[in-house]
């Protein structure tokens, strides 16, 4: 190694006197810019650098889209649960409304009839077929309620009567079941005539007035109310109850007998609150 250097020692010096030169003149040439090597190191280096950077901007970015899609399901959520809430007190709202209503209209009527006893009861159930018309409603025997009883509207309608009891539920049929047959009075002649149902007009909504005093002149609307009589006079019913109105008059298969077509007063098949009558003044 000595011998190296001794041979080679001034050649070694020149180089790097050559070296130190060439670097003096690269920092004057390209002075604040970094030196080869730095610059070869730092080519070699960026793309990966470039990629890094893409990499982090690209996780933070979809870290940062799913934190607003959680939020915004969170938000949607939360403004479904508010919807829904609200539209459940606009029902309670409306139902109380109409509970209201009703109520204001039935003492309207209990005004002008002081010797009626109601007692309200909720429809639960229609039973519409081609042998019944019923209804069942909320209210039973624990509530004073009893066969026979009138059932009515909050505009003192006759829906029905009350056919079977429970002790907290109760069965009527209503104008338009065949079942039902009671005494009737045309309000505008106080001619007196039958109310019953027919199998063939239940399943169209109405009913018929029958027995009809000879030479009776009907007209379209006629109203027709209760008398307060059952037929044949076996049991009593409230007087003065609207049952409904004449559509038309009709005669029967032997064109002897002339009945009239009636439509019930009640919207029977919309009814969701109903009254009934407990006890009332027999009117002679």
């Amino acid at each position: 190694m000595k011998d190296f250097l001794k041979q080679n020692g001034i050649l070694i010096l020149i180089i790097a006197l050559l070296l130190s030169l060439i670097t003096a003149v690269f920092s004057l040439t390209f002075g604040g810019l970094a030196n080869p090597f730095v610059n070869l190191a730092g080519i070699v280096a960026t793309p990966f650098r470039n990629g890094i950077h893409a990499f982090v901007t690209w996780t933070e970015g979809v870290y940062s889209d799913a934190f607003e899609r959680e939020i915004l399901a969170e938000e949607l959520e939360a403004l479904r649960q508010e919807n829904a809430r609200l539209q459940a007190e606009a029902r309670e709202g409306e139902a109380a409304s109409r509970e209201n209503e009703r109520l204001r209209d039935l003492l309207g009527f209990q005004q002008k009839h002081s010797e009626l006893v109601t007692e309200p009861a909720t429809v639960t159930a229609h039973g519409s077929s081609n042998w019944s018309s019923t209804l069942t409603i909320s209210k039973g025997s624990a509530n004073g309620l009893a066969a026979g009883n009138c059932v009515i509207d909050q505009y003192g309608n006759l829906v029905g009567v009350i056919s079977e009891v429970g002790l907290n539920w109760s069965t009527l049929i209503t104008v338009v079941d065949v079942d039902l047959e009671m005494g009737g009075l045309i309000a505008r002649t106080d001619g007196a005539a039958i109310i019953e149902g027919d199998f063939a007009l239940m399943s169209q909504g109405k009913l018929k007035l029958t027995y009809l005093p000879e030479g009776t002149q009907l007209l379209a609307g006629d109203t027709i109310l209760t008398s307060g009589l059952r037929s044949g006079g076996t049991a009593t019913y409230p007087s003065g109850l609207v049952v409904g109105y004449v559509e038309q008059m009709r005669s029967d298969d032997s064109n002897m007998n002339d009945y009239a077509i009636l439509t019930p007063a009640a919207a029977l098949d919309k009814l969701e609150q109903v009254f009934v009558i407990k006890s009332f003044d027999v009117v002679e």
